[in-house]
């Protein structure tokens, strides 16, 4: 019997997450910096967690899958956006018809804002030094 999964990979921030839709009953298995992690217990917030089910919720998937989750670099929150990405992306390889419920409700853009590189001759990206005239 062949494993039938769908890949998706989502980023922000620094964060960037891989997640692997397989067919299931809904359990989640996270890997977070190669460390096997409760689900529950790494994003405690509510919001967070809800945030990454928004798109089986919305497309009525959820309890279809078992998720199986990389995700690595940044802070809680940027890893919660780029697992909902990576889910977002999967669910449209699963099924095509699933992009436009998607796509109207913000889920497959990804959040270009990164941090900005610090420019020489300035204290930060754009902080510069105090301009005195005398």
């Amino acid at each position: 019997m062949s494993l039938i999964q769908y890949y998706g990979t989502g980023k922000r921030k620094t964060s960037v997450a891989r997640v692997y839709l397989r067919s299931g009953k809904g359990e989640i298995t996270l890997y977070v910096n190669r460390k096997p992690r409760p689900f529950n217990e790494y994003f405690r917030l509510e919001s967070l967690r809800h945030l990454i089910r928004k798109p089986m919720l919305l497309t009525d998937t959820e309890g279809k899958f078992d998720l199986f989750i990389r995700v690595g670099g940044g802070g809680i929150r940027g890893q919660a956006e780029a697992i909902q990405l990576g889910i977002s992306r999967a669910l449209v390889e699963f099924n095509k018809e699933l992009r436009p419920v998607l796509k109207s409700a913000g889920l497959l853009t990804r959040d270009a804002r990164i941090k900005e590189r610090k420019k020489y001759g300035l204290r930060g990206a754009r902080k510069a030094p105090q301009y005195h005239k005398r």
